[in-house]
């Protein structure tokens, strides 16, 4: 979490910047969707196989902490980019580190929270990335309080680098982070220093009749963990996307993160092309940060009341309302209290989708399978980056920058 917190800070520092440092060189509004969309290509075409590498380590501690400095990476190279070409270049290693961290803790978590402890596992997960989403374009207001120029971007952008290489410190440093006695396989053995002998309970396959989720809501039937003997062998893309359930996740995890993307991107361009300071924009992205750290926080409470499912529905429909009426508050100053409420309200609801898409792929998949079946997810999240920030992008132009959003 704390490794996850300071990644997050950063990117959420580094995207909005990126923003304003492509309108610093002259770039034109669709620049910004091709930036976005340069962020997710490479991790869509190396997802899968990251995935599979994944379940293939003893421990996937390594991979977060090559991701973490992947990110710094690419936060430096968007300091020092001069042109857009080099900003999209910089962004896409910035894109590669995040799917590295991210594929590599939500392994981290699968393997070793047992099946009624997921969704809470992923809540604080994701909260985290809430944390940074609400304390990275807090950041970025300060720094460019003067104007949103190429040399106050580029400090702003050296200093994402310098947070994202701090994230691997907490993940290499922290005692529990070694890898324990079926880790790899989702069969992690309970940790006799925790005192807790439920710690780390089987996540594997079942034996005999139990069900994979003995600890679910009272409103959830449960339902058993696919046998590994039923999707058996090596797990590729069609054989993930033919396991009941998983699709309409993609789908739903998809629309969900591509609203957080295009909102990133694209608020910044709205306040600019509105006179709206880089501070009042950077504080709207936190309140949607915000919201969705409290909803995460809240996940174990909400899940004992509802399903997954509906919840995920919930998010989809809530998420669309209140992102879409956000730019009318940066539009008409009197109405700068509806974006502050459209944005807690939909970072609100926005927070459920990622860690409970999550929990419904982890489960419908066999163990051996669950690092490849999240980096599947990713890819279509990735998907969903590449083409519709892109198609943003491209309704900016003639539109503006409002019907991006």
């Amino acid at each position: 979490m704390a490794g996850a917190a300071l990644t997050q800070t950063a990117l959420n520092l580094a995207r909005p910047v990126t923003s304003y440092r492509l309108l610093a060189l002259d770039a034109p509004e669709a620049a910004v969707g091709w930036a976005t969309a340069a962020y997710a290509l490479l991790p869509l075409l190396g997802a899968l196989w990251m995935g599979r590498a994944t379940d293939r380590l003893p421990s996937a501690v390594p991979l977060v902490a090559a991701g973490a400095l992947t990110m710094g990476a690419g936060g430096a190279g968007l300091a020092l980019a001069t042109s857009a070409a080099a900003v999209y270049a910089a962004s896409a290693v910035l894109g590669v580190g995040h799917l590295a961290f991210t594929i590599a803790g939500q392994a981290a978590i699968a393997r070793r929270a047992g099946p009624g402890l997921l969704d809470a596992g992923f809540g604080w997960f994701t909260a985290a990335f809430s944390v940074g989403q609400m304390a990275g374009p807090l950041l970025a207001g300060p720094m460019l309080a003067d104007g949103a120029t190429v040399e106050a971007t580029a400090l702003a952008l050296w200093v994402s680098a310098g947070i994202a290489a701090a994230g691997m410190l907490p993940v290499l440093l922290v005692p529990g982070a070694r890898p324990r006695p079926g880790e790899r396989d989702g069969t992690v053995e309970p940790d006799s220093r925790s005192g807790d002998a439920a710690e780390g309970a089987d996540a594997s396959a079942p034996r005999g009749g139990e069900t994979a989720d003995a600890a679910a809501s009272p409103g959830e039937a449960t339902t058993p963990e696919p046998a590994a003997g039923r999707h058996g062998g090596r797990p590729s893309l069609a054989r993930i996307l033919r396991v009941p359930g998983v699709a309409p996740q993609l789908l739903a995890s998809v629309a969900l993160l591509a609203m957080v993307d295009i909102l990133t991107a694209f608020l910044p361009v709205v306040g600019e092309h509105y006179g709206v300071s880089p501070a009042h924009v950077g504080v709207l992205l936190a309140v949607r940060g915000a919201g969705s750290l409290l909803s995460r926080a809240l996940l174990p409470w909400l899940r004992r009341r509802w399903s997954r499912e509906g919840l995920v529905r919930t998010a989809l429909l809530f998420s669309a309302a209140a992102i879409g009426v956000a730019p009318l508050g940066l539009a008409e100053p009197t109405w700068g209290w509806v974006a502050v409420v459209a944005m807690a309200a939909g970072g609100f609801t926005l927070g459920l989708g990622q860690p409970l898409t999550m929990s419904l792929v982890t489960q419908a998949v066999p163990a051996g399978w669950r690092s490849s079946a999240l980096a599947v997810r990713l890819m279509g999240n990735r998907a969903g980056q590449v083409v519709l920030p892109a198609t943003a992008g491209l309704l900016a132009a003639p539109l503006g920058p409002a019907a991006a959003v």
